[in-house]
């Protein structure tokens, strides 16, 4: 690593002076700073100035009412896995990431903002510099699929597959005030190099999401059992009546640019939970994602593992067992 670029640390005192301050030219947005400080001593970036909003305290709210809950973009992740009154899901999405000392400081917004990682990417820029750099930095080449111009660097955020399952809204403050987003798939697109849709300035505000519907959880395929990314990670909600499905909602990380609804599921609603729907959410499973060698971990290895998670975990809710 290299030590820090030189930057202005900037702390407004409000919403409005942060999202002025953020459109500056190459201003970046720090809150807990664990994915970003590695990355700027990796090289990835240069900031001149660097936001915090680590004293707002309108972001560290977490409201709930019948209608649901509105969680603030600066709730910790560690505040997220301890509180009882969120959903299951997202408390386990939560507890996956990283170790309890990152968990202390990462937040809510960071990690559903986190860069795609590839192992391309994620070096040293002595590394990269003698690799010739790479599309999503430096280069004009994707060193895992260099016969196209796309970039291929996966989403390695835990939280968003969990929210995607739970239908969470996004508030996002923007120059002209706040605008939602109604669905948490629009914060994203498939390219590894530019993944989120956010606008230069624009800033992840709050969560919002309705009432909990049947049972959730969030599974997570990694090379060590703590601290490390995920190779592939699933998020699921399902209700059932007689064990039979009647809602299922599926989400993968961790195997494409983005995080994603898996598409079809429906076609599962009013079989009997058990091995043959475990097969079939696990054939489309296999048809979605979309690992490339952006780890050191086979790409085969990644699909087989998110197929393996989704029949797992679907057995596990239906069931109504714990993690």
């Amino acid at each position: 690593m290299i030590p820090l670029p030189e930057f202005t640390l900037l702390r407004p005192k409000t919403l409005a002076e942060a999202a002025r301050l953020a459109r500056a030219p190459n201003a970046r947005l720090i809150a807990g700073g664990t994915a970003l400080i590695p990355n700027l001593r990796l090289g990835l970036g240069a900031p001149r100035t660097l936001v915090s909003l680590d004293g707002l305290e309108a972001l560290r709210r977490i409201d709930i009412s019948d209608r649901g809950c509105s969680i603030g973009a600066c709730v910790s992740l560690q505040t997220l896995s301890e509180d009882s009154r969120m959903p299951t899901a997202l408390r386990e999405a939560a507890r996956a990431v990283a170790a309890p000392a990152h968990r202390s400081a990462a937040t809510l917004g960071g990690n559903l903002c986190l860069d795609t990682r590839c192992v391309y990417y994620n070096q040293s820029e002595h590394w990269r510099r003698s690799n010739g750099y790479c599309l999503k930095y430096g280069g004009d080449t994707c060193h895992v699929a260099p016969q196209g111009k796309k970039c291929r660097a996966a989403y390695s955020g835990d939280l968003a597959p969990a929210l995607l399952v739970l239908g969470a809204e996004v508030d996002v403050l923007c120059n002209d005030g706040t605008r939602r987003l109604a669905a948490l798939e629009d914060l994203y697109q498939d390219d590894g190099a530019k993944h989120l849709t956010l606008a230069p300035g624009e800033i992840i505000a709050a969560m919002h999401l309705p009432p909990a519907r049947g049972r959730s959880g969030y599974a997570k395929l990694r090379a060590r059992g703590s601290i490390d990314f995920p190779l592939a990670g699933v998020a699921m909600t399902v209700a059932t009546k007689n064990a039979v499905i009647q809602e299922l909602r599926v989400a993968l990380t961790g195997t494409n640019s983005r995080p994603f609804l898996v598409e079809g599921t429906e076609a599962l609603i009013g079989a009997e939970a058990g091995e043959a729907a475990g097969a079939m959410l696990a054939k489309l499973v296999q048809k979605q994602a979309g690992p490339m060698r952006t780890t050191l971990t086979a790409a085969d290895y990644r699909r087989q593992g998110a197929m393996v998670l989704a029949r797992r975990l679907l057995g596990r809710l239906t069931r109504g067992e714990g993690p």
